[in-house]
């Protein structure tokens, strides 16, 4: 059975790409969650891939994940 991960990205990842480029890269969000489907799916992983830039919100992700996923990561910023 294959096992459901949910990575949870926080406030102002989504700006990923565009500021601060010689600090946290040129690579968007967008493009991060394609790398993470990829390598999930070659390693029999199914992924969910979300991101909030409110905390309050990122909590009720992670209380309605119980059950449902295997596990999760957090990339909290």
């Amino acid at each position: 059975m294959t096992k459901k991960i949910l990575i949870i990205n926080g406030p102002n990842l989504n700006l990923l790409g565009e500021r601060e480029e010689n600090k946290y890269g040129k690579k968007t969000l967008d493009e991060v969650k394609k790398n993470c489907e990829t390598h999930a799916k070659s390693i029999d992983l199914e992924v969910k891939f979300d991101q909030s830039n409110i905390e309050g919100e990122i909590v009720t992700m992670i209380q309605k994940a119980k059950g449902v996923f295997d596990g999760i990561v957090i990339n909290a910023a």
